[in-house]
């Protein structure tokens, strides 16, 4: 498929994403870079020829992709990081403890790497320092840096990267935050979301005042002031604070949810449901994700990243016998586990806390990608409830066979650090697995805390013979991809859908095409939510996912997705109207476009995946 005829996108993006153009012999096709990557990963094994076999199996027709860092850095000899994802460690609020970590989310991206970071920590604007006495200028403008950084690195030749920048929804500066980004061209290199609280959303319903605070300690003391205690990021309690100002609850709510329909930022997590589900719980607090928000992470927390191709376990495909191979997908589950954890032993951390904590947890994120693309193999509408039962049994499927694949590696290499038989025991996930699996944790532990997040996953869907990314709908039948080349030549591709190509050659004559090929925006929003929440309470991760709009969406029908998505169980949400950036064709993306349009992803052209 890759390098007959015209160079078509597939094949572009392998050169200039993934190949390694150092080797010797030089790699001339996607399975020289497959070779190369099991043999890479395989190296760390008891039996490397085994392992590499079967690595290498499952890497074969892109049954198994690993994410983008993976497949261009894994076996190389330059200095890169095979994680796409981290979260960065707490800001603290001075300026060489800002320095400091704009410094270490310099050198995390110049390695590659994506980061998101928790501003919280930061002193809101025209505040006072205890200490010092020094005036702040607030989180906001402490962004602008972190983008100048982003866009310095970039400029160096550095591979792509992004960030995710959250904020507390009772920080004093949440209404600038979520105002950041509506002028063209602000914060490019950023993804933003609002932590929103369960107490928040409860004072929106009884449209109650909300008190925006600080740490009371970080501030010149006000005397007569309002004080209350808050959760607070980086403290593992309630900590006093100082009540800088009320606002309606709903009013700010409002706000957000209009910025949201207007510019498509920000998105929101809700944090409280983030670490009540967090496996690891009793020993993190979470408050910020990597850049597409699949993964929340603690401080210094990596992840790798890997999707299951589902096209490619699809049997007689558009006929009425045709079937989704789940012993297939376990098989390749179980082994795609073992390629992960095999992973984190392989790749370098830009910094010495990156690798203290990726081997304490071991997290890794499988996902699956081509979900659209299968469910209309399989001719079900993606907005019907047989394929959200579909999703979720094969979502089910992978994460019993993960879940059994990490219990046989600690059985083998011993669990994770974190681990801790009776407290992980009693996590809410873990209770909503079968007793089967449950009894082999309680025998012999967990190798890894997590193992499970969807990922947009463009950009190896489109390596892939442009599947449907993630968990989205099919964004368009046919279309025109417009990319960079390495010097930054822009180039265009025809694209056709992989299902739809498919169906046209089996059946070149048809002319009426299956009512399954439904395209995202024939999908109501509320079915899009149905669908996330139908994975999510199987994935311990989380799943990043735009609901797409059309032009005529009002603020009350965007208000009413942020609120459903709460209802539903999700852990954050995203919105993307059509014609919100007049710059951005579809998605959160100005010029992300090796990014499927309508994945939570930065305006940065960046390899999320």
């Amino acid at each position: 498929m890759l390098g007959q005829g015209p160079e078509n996108l597939s094949h572009f993006i392998w050169r200039t994403r993934y190949r390694d153009g150092d080797a010797h012999p030089p790699e001339r096709s996607i399975a020289d870079t497959w070779d190369r990557v099991a043999r890479s990963v395989a190296a760390i094994e008891g039996d490397v020829p085994l392992w590499q076999e079967r690595f290498r199996e499952i890497l074969e027709a892109f049954r198994f992709l690993p994410a983008g860092r993976i497949l261009a850095g894994a076996g190389v000899a330059r200095q890169v990081t095979l994680a796409n994802c981290f979260v960065m460690g707490p800001i603290e609020d001075s300026i060489p403890g800002i320095f400091e970590a704009l410094k270490e989310g310099a050198l995390t991206m110049q390695q590659g790497g994506g980061v998101g970071y928790d501003f919280s920590t930061l002193r809101p604007r025209g505040s006072r320092a205890r200490t010092t006495g020094m005036i702040a200028s607030g989180p906001v403008s402490f962004l602008r840096v972190w983008d100048a950084m982003c866009a310095t690195i970039l400029s160096t030749g550095a591979r792509r990267g992004a960030m995710m920048a959250t904020l507390r929804c009772d920080h004093p500066d949440i209404e600038e935050f979520i105002d950041a980004k509506r002028a063209t061209g602000a914060l490019s290199h950023f993804n933003l979301s609002v932590l929103v609280t369960d107490a928040f959303m409860q004072a929106v319903r009884d449209d109650a005042p909300w008190a925006l605070v600080f740490p009371q300690q970080a501030t010149e003391d006000s005397g007569a002031a309002e004080h209350l205690e808050r959760p607070w990021s980086g403290s593992a309690r309630p900590v006093l604070c100082r009540v800088f100002k009320f606002v309606g609850a709903r009013e700010l709510w409002r706000h957000l949810c209009a910025s949201a329909r207007e510019s498509a930022e920000p998105g929101v997590l809700f944090i409280d449901r983030i670490n009540a589900q967090n496996n690891l719980g009793y020993v993190e607090s979470l408050s910020a994700t990597n850049p597409c928000a699949e993964e929340p992470l603690p401080p210094y927390g990596a992840c790798n990243l890997g999707s299951l191709n589902l096209t490619r376990f699809v049997e007689s495909p558009f006929t009425p016998s045709a079937r989704l191979d789940h012993e297939a997908l376990r098989h390749t589950t179980r082994i795609a586990v073992r390629f992960l954890d095999d992973v984190i032993g392989i790749s370098r951390f830009p910094l010495s806390r990156q690798r203290v904590e990726a081997h304490r947890s071991r997290r890794i994120g499988l996902g699956i990608t081509g979900l659209a693309d299968a469910l209309a193999m399989l001719a079900l509408r993606y907005d019907s409830p047989g394929a959200r039962e579909a999703a979720a049994a094969l979502m089910r499927n992978v994460r019993d066979a993960a879940y059994e694949a990490s219990v046989e590696l600690a059985r083998e290499r011993g669990p994770c650090e974190r681990f801790d038989t009776e407290r992980y025991g009693e996590r809410p996930f873990i209770r909503r697995l079968p007793e089967t699996i449950r009894a082999g944790i309680r025998r012999h532990g967990l190798r890894n805390s997590h193992l499970l997040a969807i990922a947009p996953a463009g950009t190896i869907s489109l390596l892939a013979g442009n599947v449907s990314s993630g968990i989205e709908p099919v964004f368009r039948l046919d279309a025109v991809r417009r990319v960079l080349d390495i010097d930054g030549t822009p180039r265009e591709f025809p694209v056709t859908d992989r299902a739809y190509a498919l169906w046209r050659a089996l059946a070149p004559d048809e002319r009426r095409v299956p009512e399954a090929f439904l395209d995202r925006g024939a999908i109501p929003p509320q079915e899009q939510l149905l669908m996330q929440a139908a994975l999510q309470e199987l994935v311990d991760g989380s799943i990043s996912k735009t609901v797409a709009l059309g032009r005529e969406a009002t603020l009350e029908e965007v208000t009413g997705i942020f609120e459903a998505a709460y209802r539903l169980g999700l852990k954050g949400c995203t919105v993307f109207q059509e014609g919100a950036r007049p710059q951005v064709v579809a998605g959160r993306s100005a010029q992300c476009i090796l990014q499927q349009p309508g994945a939570h992803c930065c305006d940065a052209e960046r390899e999320s995946d």
